[in-house]
């Protein structure tokens, strides 16, 4: 990579990264303009515009003879920027207009979607087409395509305004398109009539060629905007894209049916004996906030108030009784596993509580303390980001 990423300081071994995501050379493309396409940059609209580029292509099996319309192009990065938004609730930045396009929009949202087994999206995407989405196709068109090409023309438009900018690109894209071989460039040559992008077949070759390389670079740099962003938000890198599958709660589950049957439990919400073989995993922080299923913040409960639920942060009335579930686990679980299998469950306690050693987690006071102070200033954070709090179960 050719310029230096942001926030360096916060990730261990910058050399690594640096070494893992360097753009390939090539004797024909300019690569420096390449790198560059996201220097200066204050919202999403190029991430998501290059994204979706490579998304459509790796569809298409990198076919360069396909237009790339303006309509698709809009349509890719509203379901490339819906997970983050809508799903995980992160922050695009306060100038930023993707969340209020995404906003505007009157989606019906199904099941696939919501448990990621929509694959490539396609649900998404049709769901977001079927909109009256014209004036958000323009009003993103208007700038995308054309802010994330200007590094390919960078000393010949400086100074232009934006509408002029926009012209002399157009202009350039297509006179140079053989010579030195942009991006790509417009199906137009006046910027009212221009719908889609015309890419260039020597770069559908290389990102073909690089795709895991060229994926991998514009995912660091969308993780770097967007955790600049949510400097205090949990796990964004597992929120910025849609997860292919949800991990299996098996091993998660055996742990908590071993406790039940050597324990009697009642479910903390609705106070109904809990069966071993018909229990649901809560997550007493929703999932959609900290986008990881750790024991730790993980108990049993009936798949329909697990339901009720859904990702709604819980009332206070509730904290109390979920350490003391969690409490009894350690407790159980500690009885009844061996020493080296117990320490191996309790990995994520140890780490995420800030607990100094797996049998301060049989002490509840010590556990109490230890939750409250990593629970409830989460409990903020995810408040402040729009999840619903004060959840109550209602029979």
């Amino acid at each position: 990579m050719n310029r230096k990423l942001k926030n360096w300081s916060s990730y261990p071994d910058r050399g690594l990264v640096d070494f893992m995501y360097r753009l390939p050379d090539s004797s024909q493309l300019n690569i420096a303009a390449l790198s560059g396409l996201f220097n200066s940059t204050t919202n999403s609209y190029k991430y998501l515009c290059f994204l979706s580029i490579l998304d459509i292509l790796k569809r298409r099996n990198f076919d360069p003879t396909e237009l790339v319309s303006f309509r698709e192009l809009v349509i890719e990065m509203l379901a490339n920027a819906w997970y983050a938004h809508q799903y995980f609730k992160l922050s695009f930045g306060t100038k930023d207009q993707i969340p209020n396009k995404l906003d505007s929009l009157q989606l019906e949202i199904t099941d696939p979607i919501l448990r990621f087994t929509d694959t490539d999206k396609q649900l998404l995407r049709q769901t977001i087409a079927a909109q009256n989405i014209d004036k958000t196709v323009v009003s993103i068109s208007n700038y995308a395509p054309y802010r994330l090409i200007r590094p390919f023309f960078a000393q010949r438009i400086r100074g232009l305004k934006d509408s002029q900018a926009n012209a002399r690109i157009i202009h350039l894209a297509k006179a140079e398109f053989n010579r030195k071989n942009p991006l790509y460039c417009f199906n137009a040559e006046k910027f009212k009539d221009c719908n889609a992008i015309v890419l260039h077949p020597d770069w559908v070759k290389y990102f073909q060629e690089n795709y895991a390389i060229v994926r991998g670079w514009i995912s660091w740099e969308w993780l770097q905007y967007m955790q600049a962003r949510n400097p205090n938000i949990p796990n964004v890198v597992n929120k910025l894209f849609m997860p292919q599958q949800r991990d299996s709660l098996t091993q998660q589950k055996n742990y908590w049916k071993t406790v039940l049957n050597h324990q009697e439990v009642n479910c903390i919400y609705s106070q109904t004996r809990l069966d071993p073989n018909q229990i649901s995993l809560d997550h007493y922080l929703p999932w959609s906030f900290v986008a990881h299923d750790r024991l730790w913040n993980l108990i049993p409960t009936l798949p329909s108030v697990n339901s009720a639920k859904s990702n709604n942060l819980p009332a206070p009335e509730y904290f109390d009784k979920f350490v003391q579930l969690q409490h009894l686990g350690l407790t159980v679980s500690h009885q009844n596993y061996r020493r080296k299998e117990w320490l191996k469950y309790t990995e994520s306690f140890i780490a995420e509580l800030k607990v100094s050693q797996g049998e301060d987690l049989l002490n509840l006071e010590i556990l109490s303390h230890a939750y409250e102070r990593t629970v409830n200033p989460l409990i903020g954070l995810a408040s402040l980001q729009g999840f619903s709090q004060g959840w109550v179960y209602k029979s």
